[in-house]
């Protein structure tokens, strides 16, 4: 072989190389995610999801810069036969490899699940279960069993008290049962030595904090007027006055978007209804945030009996000792509904 054909072999074999080299590394290396701009995509991998399937949801959104690289690396990591399910979060430098050993392995990415504005456990069953791969049914038959709620201590009307709101991390695959656990373990950690002892001061279980919690969180959101809302209802429960506190209606009527009520709708015959029994309701109408359980727990100490909302509607109350007082701060928010047009 002459001098110059070993050369020209040289060349190419080192052509070939290099080119087959640059290959690799892109197919290894180059970031493939096409996030478009996002910060992250979270790609859920529902339990029995083949390869195929894996490939048509990062194709249904987009993800992939490259397709062939992506297959060609999974046969050769042999993902396509090693999928499993749970929720990856991709970023839009990661690689073919980085991105195929991350869904291989399972590392999966916890989500961050935050309870609020919810009225019913029909509505905690449905947002919070929908935000898992078990569904709103799988945890709604475990809210709704009262063996269930009795091994927590609770019932099915207070079992809502378990999920105090908060923002929490969990595995999209968590089991129904082991969030309840874990919501067990927060509830826990919430009611301290000093909680359960200034709830004991006020002579009211867990629960029945928490259910008022509700009535003065559904009647204001102002957080600083919150304490003397609770000291209202703590006064009138202390004198045996029935609370006739207007979101318990609300709550009886499941109608939220009532903003007027008539004075037929105060009669609705329901254990929620607050002007026909005297006392608390049977559990929460709404899940309590931590403010307004402290705020019962930390109620300002005054005299006052009444509260109606401010004229002046700036989101806060006029408060007062005697029913007169009352009875005239009520006719001029009445007449400043009328004004408005507010009928219902």
């Amino acid at each position: 072989m002459s001098q110059n054909v070993k050369v020209g072999l040289f060349i190419a074999v080192s052509v070939i190389t290099t080119t087959f080299s640059f290959y690799f590394w892109q197919v290894f290396r180059t970031p493939n995610i096409n996030l478009k701009g996002e910060k992250s995509f979270a790609l859920l991998i529902p339990k029995g999801t083949t390869f195929t399937g894996v490939l048509d949801s990062l194709k249904t959104h987009n993800m992939l810069n490259d397709e062939q690289s992506f297959r060609f690396l999974s046969k050769l990591m042999k993902y396509n036969e090693n999928v499993k399910m749970g929720r990856y979060e991709l970023k839009p430098d990661m690689g073919n490899y980085e991105t195929i050993k991350k869904l291989r392995s399972g590392s999966q990415d916890p989500l961050t699940i935050t309870f609020n504005s919810i009225r019913l456990r029909q509505d905690l069953a449905r947002k919070v279960g929908a935000k898992f791969a078990f569904g709103p049914d799988s945890l709604g038959k475990y809210l709704d069993d009262p063996a269930v709620c009795r091994e927590y201590g609770f019932d099915t009307t207070t079992i809502v008290c378990l999920f105090i709101p908060n923002s929490y991390e969990m595995f999209w695959t968590i089991k129904p049962k082991a969030l309840i656990d874990r919501m067990a373990a927060e509830y826990k950690k919430f009611w301290t030595p000093e909680r359960q002892q200034k709830a004991k001061a006020l002579n009211m279980s867990q629960s029945e904090v928490q259910t008022l919690a509700s009535i003065v969180q559904g009647e204001t959101n102002k957080t600083d007027e919150q304490p003397r809302v609770a000291g209202v209802y703590l006064n009138r429960l202390a004198q045996g006055i029935k609370l006739e506190a207007d979101p318990t209606v609300i709550f009886a009527l499941r109608d939220f978007g009532i903003r007027r009520l008539l004075t037929r709708q105060l009669a609705v015959d329901s254990p929620y209804n607050t002007y026909r029994n005297r006392g608390l309701p049977p559990g929460p109408i709404n899940l309590p945030s931590i403010s307004s359980i402290d705020a019962v727990l930390n109620a300002e100490k005054h005299d006052y009996l009444f509260f109606v909302v401010d004229a002046r509607f700036n989101g806060y109350h006029t408060f007062s000792k005697t029913l007169s007082e009352h009875m005239a701060n009520a006719r001029l928010y009445q007449r400043a509904l009328t004004e408005r047009k507010i009928m219902k």
